[in-house]
Formats: structure tokens, sequence, C-alpha cells
């Protein structure tokens, strides 16, 4: 098996000669979404919906694509590395250490990160394998975390959809499995720190645990466990039926408002960080 740094290398050799699958709008810095395909093939839903659910049952038979069996991420998958998780590790993805800073010391319950009294809830559906997710998670979340989330103004809630096919389906219950460890946001930091070309299927078991041995304190068999756990698609299917509830059909699609309120769509019809921004601010001055 590669390992971290390797496989990273590789991943960043294939996708310097991929064109970028979502392109800048010119001018005001804002970017269209991730479209779900029901949003943009709705008359083939039931259909996708069927050959998705029959990729899936493959892949979680077969590892999550990393060529080895015993779940989406077997004991093939864990081969040399550490019991608990650590940046220090020798297979630790690049990253490591910022991402676990970037949370010590926040108060981290599941899928949800900050002060569970804060007065401003912002709720944010994501597809890990969504490049646009990506740019928002590196260029925008560090400054929302230490401007809003840190000092208790803002709980952030985690959202872990899935749409990109069968890699987000079984790559998010990598970011559950971690949240059942209060360790979710590290892990999904350092995912999209990492994240390989959408054009390729580069989140293999192994990759997941990969990133999972970058996060301080992570206990690994029991972050597999729950991986391969019925209890996480359980979780996994309830982000789908919020999903479904609040008409998302884009990521990512952020969701901002009054603690124990209605919370409003802060993304519009473009991502736009800016309008995020301005609808955190608005909310805290009102609560």
């Amino acid at each position: 098996m590669p390992s971290g740094k390797r496989a990273r290398q590789q991943r960043q050799a294939t996708a310097a000669t991929a064109p970028p699958p979502v392109r800048s709008k010119s001018g005001g810095g804002a970017r269209a979404r991730q479209a779900s395909p029901r949003a943009l093939a709705i008359g083939g839903g039931i259909a996708l919906a069927i050959i998705v659910a029959i990729v899936l049952g493959v892949v979680l038979s077969s590892g999550g694509g990393s060529g080895s069996s015993g779940g989406i991420v077997s004991s093939n998958d864990m081969q040399d590395l550490p019991a608990t998780g650590s940046q220090s590790s020798a297979a630790a993805v690049p990253g490591a250490s910022e991402a676990n800073k970037l949370f010590k010391g926040i108060p981290q319950k599941g899928l949800t990160l900050g002060d569970p009294k804060a007065p401003v809830t912002m709720e944010m559906f994501i597809d890990v394998r969504c490049p646009v997710c990506q740019n928002y998670e590196v260029t925008q979340i560090p400054s929302v975390v230490k401007k809003y989330i840190a000092n208790g103004k803002v709980q952030l809630h985690l959202k872990p959809w899935a749409f990109l096919g069968p890699q987000s389906l079984t790559g998010r219950r990598g970011v559950i499995a971690a949240a059942n460890q209060n360790k979710g946001f590290e892990y999904a930091k350092l995912l999209y720190d990492n994240q390989g070309s959408e054009a390729t299927q580069w989140l293999t078991g192994r990759e997941m645990a990969l990133l999972a041995a970058s996060v301080n304190g992570l206990n690994m068999a029991q972050w597999r466990d729950d991986v391969n756990a019925s209890s996480s698609e359980a979780t996994a299917k309830g982000v789908d039926q919020l999903a479904k509830q609040k008409n998302v059909s884009a990521t990512p699609t952020i969701f901002v408002g009054p603690t124990g309120g209605k919370l409003q769509d802060a993304s519009g019809s473009s991502y736009n960080p800016a309008a995020v921004v301005q609808a955190l601010n608005a909310a805290i001055a009102n609560s």
C-alpha cells in the first residue's frame, strides 16, 4: 500500500492534468454550487436512485473500492497504521497539524461544533467529493471558526450529504464515524485538504483510514467499526431525509438563523461566501 504522502502526490499529479470540475464566474467571486443529479435530471431521478443503491451494495461488500474485503474500511486498509490517530504519525496526511490545531479546545458533540448555547446556528450540507465544498472548507471555514464559533457566538451543524457517486456514500461514513468520537470536524477538514480530483475514485478505504490516522486521539479500531456499522448508515439516511425536507439540491448549502428558530438558506443559487458572512452577522446582531 502507498504511504499517505505518496498517495497524495499521485493524486496531485492526476489532478494537475485534469480539467477543473467547477469554474468561477467572472466578477464578484461567486461560484456555481455543485448541483444534485435530482435537480439536473428530475425525470431520471428514480432510475438514478436504483442504480446508486445497487452500486452502493457492491461497494459495501468490496471495502469502498480499496480492493480489500471486510466492509467499507477493512483490516487490510488499516495495515501499518497506529492504534490511535496522531498528526505526528508516519502515515499522517498533509495538513494534519493545522487541522488538529484549528478545532482544539472547541466543544464538539457528534456533528455539532461549538457552544451548544450559542445564539446562532449555522447548518451546512456538504458532499465529501464536492470541489466547491472543498473550496469553502479550505478558504472560509478557518475564519468562520475563529471569528464566530470559537467565541461562542455560532454553533455549526455539519450535514454530510451524498450525491456524487458511491464514494460520496461511503466516504461520508468516515466523517460520521469520527464524529462518534467528537472528532468529525478534524476528519472533514483533512479530507478536504487532501481531496482528489472529482474525475477519479480516490476516496478508497485505505485513504479514509489514512485520514483517520491523522486525527489526534482517534481510536482507529472504534472508528473502523463505526464506519462499517449500520448505525452510521442510519445517521446518513437521517441527513438525506433532512435534505429532502429542506429541498436541498446542491452543495454546499448553508442555513443560518437563531438557535431553535427558523434557519434561512444563506447560499442562494450560487456559492457566495460573502453572503454567508452577512447572514451570520445579521443573525448575531438580532440575537
